[in-house]
């Protein structure tokens, strides 16, 4: 079972806004691994180079976006196919708006899990309220490839379960999975998330981040634009 992370981020300033200390997407992206995600993949336009850089050294795919005029729909689907090109056996994809740069790599790990055990959309929650990023079944793919672009990524997942698609909600405890990073960091409230991941195996928490740092990795990986037909998602 390998779960993709798809990064989205509808601009260039979106991908690379400071989130304490690291570009916005640099930091998600070292989030979504060290939790377990991959392959990992960035949606977003780099005219000049400044969103690869950000993620120098970062295990990252940087897929260019699908034409802005198709929506955010057409971003995810984007991403989706990148990761799934590079890791035919994706089974699902974490759908991650660049705004959302506090989540926690055990909400990732505990996510990832769930997917193993719990059909459908999975949907982390803090104090009642649904966040990101949501992971999405590579059977949820299609109907996101339906959804009119005029469609918001939140909107995109209500119009999911109005049509039937199954979703479970997972209380994480996690308050980066709500506040974006126009809350700093240090005035996020504690996490208070459950003591192990969804699928009920205990985890050193951020152990791939420590080992992280030991050396060098290999990306960003660049994707190619996608020819016509082929289509994606975006959010900042």
């Amino acid at each position: 079972m390998t779960v993709a992370a798809v990064i989205l981020a509808a601009s260039t300033e979106g991908a690379l806004v400071d989130a304490d200390g690291l570009p916005s997407v640099r930091r998600i992206a070292d989030t979504a691994w060290s939790g377990g995600a991959t392959p990992v993949v960035v949606v977003s336009f780099d005219p000049d180079g400044a969103v690869a850089a950000a993620l120098a050294g970062a295990p990252v795919t940087l897929a260019e976006p699908a034409p802005a005029e198709r929506g955010p729909a057409a971003q995810i689907a984007r991403g989706v196919d990148v990761a799934l090109a590079e890791v035919h056996e994706t089974s699902g994809a974490l759908v991650w708006p660049a705004r959302l740069t506090w989540v926690g790599p055990e909400t990732v790990t505990s996510m990832i899990e769930a997917h193993g055990v719990v059909d459908g959309i999975l949907i982390p929650t803090f104090e009642g309220e649904g966040g990101w990023p949501v992971l999405l079944p590579g059977s949820a793919i299609d109907a996101v490839r339906a959804v009119g672009p005029d469609r918001v990524p939140a909107e995109i997942v209500a119009d999911m379960r109005a049509a039937g698609v199954q979703a479970t909600e997972l209380d994480l405890g996690d308050p980066g999975t709500t506040l974006d990073r126009s809350t700093a960091r240090a005035d996020l409230p504690p996490y208070v998330g459950p003591p192990g991941p969804a699928g009920g195996h205990v985890h050193e928490w951020g152990a791939g981040l420590a080992e992280a740092d030991e050396g060098p990795l290999e990306g960003p990986a660049l994707a190619p634009f996608a020819p016509a037909g082929i289509e994606t998602s975006s959010g900042d």
